[in-house]
C-alpha cells in the first residue's frame, strides 16, 4: 500500500501516524479482498484550521471536522444498503489504483479521543479506516448503508486489536 503521506502540522510528526496509516490501510483493503500493493492514496495531516478551509470550500461547511475524503472515482452503491463496486487496477493505467484524498486534523482528532476515552492511535486508526472506506464508495447518508459501513469499521479495528469505536466506553 502505497501512501503518500503529506505533514502539514508538525504535531502529526510526534504521533505514529507514519505506521497507523499504512496498516489500517492494508486492514480495510484486505479485508474487502483487495491487493493493497495495488492500491494508493494521499493523506494530509493538517490542523484545524486548514481542514474547515477545506469543509468549507467542498461541502459548504465552514467548520474544522476529524476527517474528509474525496473518492478518486465514485463507487457509491445506487441502492441503500448495498455494497459500492470495488475498484479494478488496470495494468495498462497506472492512475487505476489510486483511491483518493484524505485530509485529517489534528486538533478535532486529539480533542475527539480524550473526550471519548480512547487512546489516540485507536481514534486515528478509525478515522483513516472510515476515511479509505469513504474512498471505496462506502458512505453513511442513508440508514442501511451507514449501518454497513459501520459493521465494516467494527470488523476490520477488531482485526486490528481496536474496540468497537462506536460503543459507549464513558461508563
Amino acid at each position: 500500500m502505497c501512501i503518500d503521506l503529506i505533514i502539514e502540522d508538525d504535531r502529526w510528526s510526534a504521533t505514529a501516524l507514519d505506521r497507523l496509516a499504512p496498516r489500517a490501510a492494508r486492514a480495510t483493503l484486505t479485508h474487502l479482498g483487495l491487493d493493497p500493493d495495488a492500491h494508493e492514496l494521499c493523506l494530509m495531516a493538517c490542523d484545524d484550521t486548514r481542514i474547515a478551509t477545506l469543509n468549507a470550500d467542498f461541502r459548504d461547511k465552514p467548520q474544522p471536522t476529524n476527517v474528509l475524503s474525496w473518492p478518486a472515482t465514485d463507487l457509491a452503491a445506487s441502492e441503500d444498503g448495498d455494497p459500492p463496486a470495488l475498484p479494478e487496477p488496470d495494468p495498462h493505467d497506472p492512475d487505476a489504483g489510486f483511491l483518493g484524498d484524505i485530509a485529517i486534523a489534528y486538533e478535532t482528532c486529539m480533542r475527539e479521543a480524550a473526550e471519548q476515552h480512547k487512546s489516540p492511535d485507536d481514534h486515528v486508526t478509525h478515522l483513516v479506516v472510515h476515511a479509505i472506506l469513504h474512498c471505496l464508495g462506502y458512505d453513511h447518508m442513508r440508514d442501511r448503508d451507514a449501518t454497513l459501513m459501520e459493521r465494516l469499521e467494527v470488523d476490520i479495528l477488531g482485526k486490528l486489536g481496536i474496540p468497537d469505536p462506536y460503543r459507549d466506553t464513558s461508563g
